[in-house]
């Protein structure tokens, strides 16, 4: 009788309660954007008859896409405990060192494309380097390469060409068979939907693989919410942190080839702004700005609810302007929705 007693209790015990079950969903960082993202879509899909069509559904993935991408990778290296305010810059950068040297110099579109990526890695291990080395804080390094880049985008791209703007890149030998692998598109139930969908679909896969179910992930975490200790038990720090620099770096140049590809122009200020977007979504997404906390999948349905709202506002034929003050709000509800939700996860333990 007591070993049945015993046993009932265990068997009790493991059983999932909707107590824990609702403590596990709130310990879960993307919970409150995948809320947030349903009541986006169902509000714009409510307003406007087109938001939810196929046609509309392939618009604001895309654009989406282009957020998400860089958002994931904001989002690493925020759970890093690091910031990269140059992000947005890089995507500018290497879609017009891809533009000058295949316009201009006659490289092969293909080599163009692989030196962009090289530069983007340097640019990433400097900016890494330089905060670990100096003890700098990320937020002041990469505010540096911010204004560095910039003034090259601007000032050399004109010394070199006359102007701040690349086109005629569809001109290019090879240019179509690039164009292919970033600025492409699939059919799916009749309806063509941009490649960048696939590569945004696909990062976040493997950003979640990695932050999840591997020695990297674990270190990720580790480096971000207590670098000492991490280092007393022999995480590697210094390589963990210049590889999410790095990582940030190269998702700048994905994000510039697929709006390269797709319109075959670039201008020296693309992407020149958007650092703080990709930092929101990843916030909204469930990243802490203190480090050690948060998701792909959270930062992933950030750019997804930014993507709607973008579009929902065009198809709603509002003023544009109405982003902005949206995007305020975002910032401050998911923090305080964030705070809250781990407080209650911590109270439920």
């Amino acid at each position: 009788m007591m070993m049945s007693t015993q046993t009932a209790a265990v068997e009790a015990d493991v059983q999932p309660t909707p107590g824990r079950l609702l403590t596990r969903m709130l310990r879960r960082p993307e919970v409150g954007a995948a809320i947030a993202a349903v009541a986006v879509f169902t509000f714009f899909a409510t307003i406007t008859e087109s938001f939810a069509t196929a046609g509309g559904v392939a618009t604001w993935l895309d654009s989406s896409a282009l957020f998400g991408i860089m958002a994931v990778a904001v989002a690493l290296l925020m759970i890093g405990g690091e910031f990269d305010l140059s992000a947005g810059t890089m995507v500018g950068s290497t879609g017009l060192i891809v533009g000058i040297l295949a316009t201009h110099y006659g490289v092969n579109i293909w080599l163009a494309v692989v030196l962009a990526l090289v530069f983007a890695a340097v640019v990433g291990m400097a900016n890494g380097l330089l905060v670990m080395r100096t003890g700098l804080p990320s937020f002041i390094v990469t505010l540096g390469t911010f204004f560095v880049l910039q003034g090259l985008n601007l000032a050399l791209t004109k010394a070199i060409i006359g102007q701040v703007a690349v086109q005629g890149l569809a001109n290019v030998p090879g240019f179509f068979d690039v164009k292919w692998l970033f600025g492409s598109t699939f059919s799916l139930f009749g309806t063509p939907f941009q490649v960048s969908i696939a590569w945004w679909l696909g990062l976040t896969a493997v950003a979640t693989w990695v932050l999840l179910r591997t020695r990297a992930g674990n270190w990720i975490f580790a480096v971000g919410g207590a670098a000492v200790s991490a280092r007393h038990v022999g995480v590697p720090v210094v390589r963990t942190k210049i590889a999410l620099f790095v990582v940030t770096a190269c998702a700048g140049w994905l994000a510039g080839m697929l709006q390269l590809f797709r319109t075959s122009t670039v201008q020296a200020s693309t992407g020149v702004g958007q650092e703080f977007i990709y930092i929101i979504c990843a916030v909204v997404g469930g990243c802490l700005l203190t480090g050690g906390y948060g998701s792909a999948i959270g930062a992933a349905l950030g750019g997804l609810i930014y993507g709607m709202t973008y579009q929902g506002i065009v198809f709603a034929q509002w003023d544009n302007n109405w982003l902005k003050a949206f995007l305020g709000v975002m910032l401050l509800a998911a923090v305080l929705v964030n705070t809250y939700v781990r407080k209650r996860a911590e109270v439920s333990r």
